[in-house]
C-alpha cells in the first residue's frame, strides 16, 4: 500500500491491508473447510462453557492464530485466513443463542424429551432460522455500523492485526495450543479425584451471637429457630471459569461476582434471619428443612424471580442507547433497494454486499417457514403466526442493537441474553392475551425466544467479522457466503453437544447450571401459567433502575451473578484478579506501551487455551459418562470401559487444599507465561487486546 507523499487535505478514505484493485486467493474450499472444523469444535466447547457457566467467549481470536498457522502450510494468503477466522467463529454465536434458550424446553416440560427422534429436527430448524435470520438482519445495516467511527471494535481490530503481523501471530500460536493442554489435563486430574474443586462454606450465627464455621458439612436443622445462617463457597478450581475472568478483567468479573455476594450475603441470610422458620410458608412443598436446602430455595425461587427484573431493566437500557445507529444503519439499507445491477458491478470488490433486494427476498422466505415451524411446535395457528411477526419485528432490532454493543464491548461480554429475556416477556404476554395456555403456549414463546437469541447472537459475531474484512480488504459478499454456508453447517451438528451434556449431566444440574436457560424456561412457565411472581419481578426492575441511577457499568452482569452459583463467579472474580496481578508486574517492570500490549495478547491466548481445554476435555467427558449410561446391546462392551474410566479415582475423599495447590499453579502460569513475551522495547506495538 503506497500514500500519497500530499495527501489532501480532510477526512481520507480508508485504506484496507489488500488494496480493493488487488486479486487475490480469498474464498477457497479449503479456507471454508478449515473454518467449518473450527466452527463445530469452537462451538461445541462454547455450549459446555455456556451451559457451565453462563458465559461464551469470543471465538474470533483463537480462530484467527488457528486458521493463521494452518494455512501458512500451504501458503494461504491473508485473505483465505480471514474467510477461514470468519467461518470458524459463527459456531460460537450460535452456541450462545442455542445453550440460553434450547435447554429451557425441556426444564420447562414443553418437550417430553431431548431424544434425538423427539428434539433433533425441532432444535435445527429453530437454530437454523435464527442463524440465517441474523444473517440477513445484519447485511441490512452492516455498512453503517462498519464504518461508524464511535465503534472501536475491539476484537475486530486485533483480529485484523493478527492476520497482518503474521508471524508475530504464528508465535503466539504455542500460547494458545498448550494451553488448551493444560487446561483439559487439569480438568481431568479434577474428574479422577486428585483435588476436590469446590468447598462450601457454613456460618452459623445463634441467638446469643455465638457464631460457628463449618467447611463442606451441612449446618444444624434448628438453625432457624436458633438464629441466622450464611453459606458461601469456596473458588471452583476451573481452568475455564479462571480463563474467562482472566479475559473480561477484574471490573466485569466484580461487577458479577457483587451479583453473587449480594444473593448469598445479603438477600439469602437476611430473609433466614428475620423470617426463621416461617419461610416455609413462601416456598415449595418438599423443601428440606436443614438450611442448606432452605437456602437454595430461597435462592431459586426468591432471588432469581428478582434476577429476572434486573436483566429487563438492563435490556431497555440498552434499546434506549442504540436508537442512533439503527436509524443510521436502516436508512442505509432502504437506500441501497434503489440500486441496480450495474449499479452493484461498478462497486469496487471491498464495496460488493448481497444485494438488499436478495436479503429482503431471502428474509420473506425464511419468514414464511418461520410460521410453519412455530405451527408445528405449538400446535397453535393465529397465536403462531403472531409470534413470527413478533419475532421478525423485534428479532430485527435485537440483531442490531447486538451488533452495536459488539462494536463497543465485543462479543465476549455482549447482553444476549438480556435482549432475548424482553423477547420472551412480549411474545409470553401476546400469548396470554390471545389465550395460548399449557405446554403449547410455552412452546411458541420459547420458540420466539430461540429464534431472537440465535439472531442476535449471529448478528453480532457476524458485524465483528464485516469489520475484520473491512480491515484487512476482505470482499464482503464472500464473507456473507461462508457464514451462510457456516450457520447451515453449525446448525445441523448444534444438537449432538447439547445432548451429549444432558444425557451426562442433565441441564440445570449443580455441573450444568444452564442459567439463562432455566431463567426463560420460569419466565415462559410463569407468565403463561399465571403463576409468575410479579411483585418479585418488580422488586427487581427497581433494583435495576437504581443500578443505573448509581451508574453500574453493567446490570446485567449483577443480575446474571445473582443467579449463577457462587463458586462459580467467585472463580470467574479470582481469573479477574490474575490478570490483574500480571498487568502490575508489566508496568512494574517498566514496560513500554508495546511491550505491555505483547503481554495482554499472550495473555489472553494463554486464557483462551485453558478454556478451549477444560471445554473440549468437559464435552469428551461428558462423552464417556453418556457411554457409560448405554443399554443397547452392540455397546455393551464400550459402555464397560467408559463406566470404568469415570469410576475410577485417585482419592475417595479429594482434598479442596490440593486444589488450591493446583489453582496456585494455574495463577503461575496465568501471571508468569504471558510476561516472557514482552519482548525487546525496540519492537512495534502489536494491538493493545482484544478487550
Amino acid at each position: 500500500m503506497s500514500i500519497p507523499p500530499n495527501p489532501p487535505a480532510g477526512p481520507q478514505k480508508h485504506q484496507p491491508f489488500v488494496p480493493e484493485t488487488m486479486e487475490m486467493k480469498e474464498f477457497t474450499f479449503r479456507a471454508v473447510f478449515l473454518g467449518l472444523i473450527m466452527t463445530v469444535v469452537l462451538g461445541a466447547a462454547n455450549a459446555y462453557l455456556g451451559l457451565r457457566a453462563g458465559i461464551t467467549i469470543a471465538a474470533t481470536y483463537p480462530a484467527a492464530v488457528i486458521g493463521m498457522a494452518v494455512l501458512r502450510i500451504w501458503k494461504g494468503t491473508v485473505l483465505e485466513e480471514n474467510i477461514a477466522r470468519t467461518s470458524g467463529t459463527i459456531g460460537e454465536g450460535i452456541a450462545a443463542g442455542a445453550i440460553f434458550t434450547i435447554p429451557a424446553f425441556l426444564m420447562s416440560k414443553a418437550w417430553p424429551s431431548f431424544g434425538f427422534a423427539e428434539a433433533y429436527w425441532k432444535t435445527t430448524a429453530l437454530i437454523m432460522v435464527g442463524s440465517v435470520l441474523g444473517v440477513l438482519f445484519i447485511s441490512l445495516v452492516r455498512r453503517g455500523m462498519v464504518e461508524d467511527p464511535e465503534l472501536p471494535f475491539p476484537e475486530s481490530v486485533a483480529a485484523g492485526e493478527i492476520h497482518k503481523a503474521g508471524r508475530r501471530g504464528a508465535q503466539a500460536a504455542k500460547y494458545l495450543f498448550w494451553n488448551i493442554g493444560v487446561g483439559g489435563l487439569t480438568y481431568i486430574l479434577g474428574r479422577f479425584g486428585l483435588f476436590a474443586d469446590n468447598l462450601d462454606i457454613h456460618y452459623q450465627i445463634g441467638t446469643l451471637g455465638r457464631s460457628q464455621v463449618r467447611l463442606g458439612t451441612t449446618p444444624d436443622a434448628n438453625v432457624l429457630a436458633a438464629g441466622g445462617a450464611s453459606t458461601f463457597a469456596a473458588p471452583n478450581v476451573s481452568p475455564a471459569y479462571l480463563g474467562v475472568g482472566y479475559i473480561i478483567g477484574v471490573r466485569l468479573a466484580s461487577i458479577q461476582f457483587a451479583g453473587s455476594v449480594l444473593a448469598w450475603g445479603l438477600i439469602v441470610p437476611l430473609l433466614i434471619f428475620l423470617m426463621g422458620p416461617e419461610l416455609r410458608n413462601y416456598l415449595p412443598a418438599g423443601t428440606h428443612d436443614d438450611w442448606a436446602g432452605m437456602a437454595v430455595a430461597i435462592w431459586r425461587f426468591i432471588v432469581r424471580p428478582i434476577a429476572v427484573g434486573g436483566m429487563l431493566v438492563g435490556a431497555a437500557n440498552t434499546l434506549i442507547g442504540m436508537r442512533k445507529s439503527l436509524t443510521i444503519g436502516l436508512s442505509r439499507a432502504i437506500a441501497d433497494l434503489r440500486k441496480t445491477a450495474a449499479d452493484q458491478a461498478k462497486l469496487s470488490r471491498t464495496e460488493r454486499y448481497m444485494s438488499s433486494k436478495v436479503v429482503f427476498g431471502l428474509i420473506a422466505v425464511i419468514f414464511a417457514l418461520m410460521c410453519l415451524l412455530y405451527i408445528h411446535i405449538s400446535g397453535l395457528g393465529l397465536p403462531a403466526i403472531l409470534a413470527a411477526v413478533v419475532m421478525l419485528i423485534v428479532g430485527f432490532f435485537f440483531a442490531t442493537i447486538s451488533g452495536s454493543l459488539c462494536g463497543f464491548i465485543g462479543s465476549s461480554n455482549n447482553p444476549v441474553s438480556g435482549l432475548t429475556l424482553s423477547t420472551l416477556l412480549i411474545a409470553a404476554l401476546l400469548m396470554v392475551s390471545l389465550g395460548a395456555k399449557g405446554p403449547q403456549g410455552v412452546a411458541v414463546v420459547l420458540g420466539v425466544a430461540a429464534v431472537v437469541c440465535v439472531s442476535s447472537s449471529v448478528a453480532g459475531e457476524l458485524l465483528q467479522d464485516f469489520k475484520v474484512g473491512y480491515i484487512l480488504g476482505g470482499t464482503p459478499a464472500k464473507i456473507q457466503k461462508a457464514e451462510l454456508i457456516a450457520v447451515v453447517v453449525a446448525s445441523l451438528v448444534m444438537y449432538f453437544p447439547l445432548a451429549l451434556l444432558n444425557t451426562a449431566f442433565g441441564f440445570g444440574s449443580r455441573q450444568l447450571a444452564a442459567p439463562q436457560a432455566g431463567l426463560m424456561a420460569a419466565l415462559a412457565q410463569g407468565i403463561v401459567g399465571g403463576d409468575m411472581p410479579w411483585p418479585l419481578v418488580g422488586v427487581g426492575i427497581f433494583f435495576g433502575i437504581a443500578m443505573i441511577m448509581m451508574q453500574v457499568r453493567s446490570p446485567m452482569l449483577v443480575a446474571v451473578g445473582m443467579y449463577l452459583p457462587f463458586e462459580t463467579t467467585f472463580a470467574i472474580f479470582v481469573g479477574g484478579v490474575f490478570r490483574s496481578l500480571g498487568d502490575w508486574m508489566a508496568k512494574r517492570r517498566g514496560y513500554n506501551e508495546a511491550q505491555q500490549a505483547r503481554v495482554e495478547n499472550s495473555g489472553v491466548l494463554t486464557a483462551s487455551g485453558l478454556i478451549a481445554g477444560e471445554s473440549l476435555m468437559g464435552l469428551f467427558w461428558a462423552a464417556l459418562v453418556a457411554l457409560a449410561l448405554a443399554q443397547q446391546h452392540w455397546l455393551q462392551g464400550a459402555a464397560a470401559v467408559a463406566k470404568r474410566i469415570t469410576s475410577w479415582q485417585f482419592f475417595s475423599h479429594p482434598l479442596y487444599i490440593v486444589g488450591l495447590v493446583v489453582m496456585g499453579l494455574l495463577a503461575l502460569l496465568m501471571i508468569a507465561l504471558p510476561l516472557t513475551a514482552a519482548g525487546s522495547p525496540e519492537e512495534p506495538a502489536p494491538p493493545k487486546s482484544i478487550m
